[in-house]
């Protein structure tokens, strides 16, 4: 099983001298509940030491790069992670499970270009660490593999391959758009840790029943800093002062961005899964869903909007967001996680991986079992997936009367993944082996896009 969260997206692969790293004033955490109470049973924590061999040059590097431990490199990283349990584990999980399962480990440097970081391949397979029992760990650059319309999505929603179709009113010029993914050719800062299955189940057994409770985990990343932090007017640093404390959280795609309310966005990013009930009410009645059918595509989306009228609680959602799918709904399948209503990636670690040539990027209502909402795959189209859940291509798993619009099962922002330098069957290069998301995109080999224009005639 291999844990990956993308923490500072939108970076620019030339934007130095300061490049993005990740603090050292930040606890990046992995945290898994197996337990079924929407807990962190099992937490994976990261804390990162940064040094400055020379204060006084502003060069990120002095000459090329040929390791992470090159003398070169003027501002290298280190990092340790740790393992922490809730509870003591039973006594039969190996002693070195739990506590430090690494430390001063190396992260790579980022990809400055062709002078600074020459192969960068295989300068940065440099830091992919080996821990103890085949496990793997790894923190630095990658480039996103994430893909989205962001231009259309927070355009009121107005996606691009359905406005000279279904929406009245949009200029000519825009009508059939394709996608446009917001996030190509740009870089993010991952964390990415391989364990045994047996790591994290509640018995510390590799399960094999999909349709058993102890074969189902949630996931959700966090980030964490101190509760007070002071200008040091001698040293023009802060110092950092008390607990830490969550400030960001991440478990299902999209859910504080277009689900939740402005009002509520920073009060759900310090706040624990388990407490998600205070805003369940935003899954069971989206504010998207009425975008959808009554603003956006009214002739397209009769029945969602005939169900957005009559209040009905959408129970699909929440079981897709907030509970996992229960036994009985999806043949042969669950990944249900309890009562509890929170915010978790789910997982059946039972259901066996689709092998690459047959894996569906729709997912779970496709019937690939093994895509999102069971897991996040990095091919899998969350944002296709999603917006045809809102739009109510699920609403017949909890209520067999609804027949979804036929634009539901089409409904998608038209965005494909894609990097610079590479020609995959689904757009980015992924690596087929660990920690699977590509290489980072080089600053000096990267060209800045185009601003868009200021309006349309």
């Amino acid at each position: 099983m291999t844990l990956i969260a993308n923490f500072m997206p939108f970076e620019l692969p030339y934007g130095g001298p300061n490049f993005n790293e990740f603090a050292d004033t930040v606890v990046y955490t992995i945290n898994v509940s197996n337990s079924g109470r929407a807990l962190a049973d099992i937490s994976y924590q990261f804390t990162f030491k940064t040094q400055v061999r020379n204060p006084n040059s502003f060069l990120y590097n002095v000459g090329p790069i040929s390791s992470p431990t090159d003398a070169n490199w003027n501002r290298p990283q280190t990092f340790t992670v740790e393992r922490v349990d809730l509870t003591p584990p039973p006594k039969y999980f190996p002693r070195h499970l739990s506590g430090i399962l690494g430390k001063d480990l190396t992260c790579p440097p980022v990809n400055v270009g062709i002078r600074s970081t020459p192969n960068y391949p295989t300068l940065a397979a440099k830091s992919y660490h080996q821990l103890a029992g085949g496990r793997m760990v790894f923190a630095g650059q990658r480039a996103d593999g994430f893909h989205v319309d962001l231009g259309s999505i927070f355009d009121l929603g107005d996606l691009r391959p359905f406005q000279g179709a279904y929406n009245k009113g949009i200029p000519p010029v825009l009508a059939n758009m394709p996608g446009v993914n917001g996030l190509l050719d740009l870089n993010v800062h991952t964390i990415a840790i391989q364990v045994p299955l047996s790591d994290l189940t509640v018995d510390g057994k590799t399960p094999t029943d999909v349709m058993s409770a102890n074969s189902v985990i949630g996931v959700w990343a966090t980030a964490s800093r101190s509760t007070s932090r002071i200008l040091n007017k001698k040293t023009g640093k802060y110092d950092n002062y008390g607990a830490w404390t969550q400030v960001s959280r991440l478990g299902n795609p999209l859910v504080n961005e277009v689900i939740n309310p402005m009002g509520e966005k920073d009060l759900w990013n310090i706040n624990p899964p388990r407490l998600d009930s205070q805003f369940a009410k935003y899954v069971l009645q989206p504010e998207l869903a009425n975008l959808i059918a009554n603003v956006l595509y009214p002739t397209a989306f009769p029945n969602l909007a005939a169900y957005v009228k009559s209040k009905k609680p959408r129970a699909d959602l929440a079981a897709i967001l907030l509970t996992g799918i229960p036994k009985g709904v999806v043949p042969g399948f669950q990944n249900y996680t309890g009562s509890v209503q929170a915010d978790m990636l789910r997982l059946n670690l039972a259901v066996p991986p689709t092998a690459p040539s047959k894996a569906n990027k729709i997912g779970l209502i496709a019937g690939d079992a093994a895509g999102f909402p069971n897991g996040r795959r990095p091919i899998d189209d969350v944002t296709a997936i999603e917006l045809r859940a809102v739009a109510g291509a699920t609403i017949p798993l909890v209520d067999k009367s609804y027949k979804p619009d036929a634009a539901a099962t089409s409904l998608n922002d038209g965005s494909t993944e894609g990097t610079a330098n590479d020609n995959a069957p689904y757009g980015v290069a992924y690596l087929s082996s660990f920690p699977y998301l590509s290489n980072p995109n080089s600053g000096f080999t990267s060209k800045p896009g185009k601003p868009g224009g200021q309006t349309v005639n």
